[in-house]
């Protein structure tokens, strides 16, 4: 357990690493008495200080939701991370690469919240009831770790390498698809890159809701009405760099595209 001072102090290496962008070794290095728990003690001190600069959150990211990421980040439970407003870019946008250090993307399936969700102990079918929709999204994610390379306590304190993230295809609503068998194929300048099943995510992307209500309940919050939520990508992450384009199809949900320059 590490003391607030210590807290503080991780927090603004990992404010100044996303700022202005630059690597830095896992945390547990330098902090070896960084756990989970602190990582999300030092996620609700980046939460203050953008809120205190106007910044605006709107909602929650599930990570490390697929087997395929697990075993590529080497871990073995999901986390979870902050999304704020200035994460979101159109569909379609072109995205700058200089303000990034290790681009990757991954093709996931969003949440819009109409109800709030509270408690422990939540069922996927109140989560169904409480949704407004789903929709197609591709995640930017942006490690601040040298050479990609963390563990479970830093990654989280780093509010899961959240970057950008973009929302496009058809809005449906929940209850019209079948969410736990959604093909998804992302696309990397024409070629395929990754192919997976909704269902990649723990079975049904709205367990990680299910299970993101229940860490919410265990920090004293709600997931409230009107929040996005990304529920993980079903593939591992694929590396981009200026010039690439991007482009992810979901069954029976449409197509989302970006550039990166």
């Amino acid at each position: 357990m590490l003391d607030a001072a210590t807290l503080d102090t991780i927090a603004t290496q990992v404010a100044e690493a996303q700022a202005a962008p630059h690597t830095m070794p896992k945390l547990t290095d330098d902090f070896p008495g960084l756990d989970v728990e602190g990582g999300y003690d030092v996620q609700d001190r980046l939460l203050a200080r953008w809120s205190a600069d106007g910044r605006e959150l709107i909602g929650y990211k599930a990570g490390l939701t697929s087997k395929a990421k697990m075993e590529q980040m080497g871990v073995t439970e999901p986390s979870f991370g902050i999304l704020m407003r200035d994460f979101v870019d159109c569909e379609g946008s072109v995205i700058p690469t200089g303000g990034m250090i290790h681009p990757r993307v991954e093709a996931e399936i969003a949440f819009l919240m109409k109800d709030e969700l509270a408690g422990p102990d939540v069922t996927i079918e109140e989560i169904l009831d409480a949704t407004e929709f789903v929709q197609p999204a591709i995640e930017i994610l942006d490690s601040r770790f040298e050479k990609f390379k963390f563990d479970l306590a830093s990654v989280i304190a780093d509010n899961g390498s959240a970057a950008r993230f973009v929302l496009g295809g058809r809005p449906r609503r929940p209850r019209d698809l079948d969410l736990r068998t959604i093909g998804l194929v992302l696309e990397r300048n024409g070629e395929i890159a990754a192919l997976a099943s909704s269902g990649a995510v723990l079975g049904h992307p709205a367990e990680a809701i299910r299970m993101m209500v229940s860490w919410l309940h265990s920090r004293g919050r709600t997931l409230p009405a009107g929040s996005v939520v990304l529920t993980g990508g079903a593939t591992e992450a694929i590396p981009v760099e200026a010039g690439d384009a991007v482009f992810a199809r979901f069954q029976d949900m449409g197509e989302i595209s970006v550039r990166f320059a």
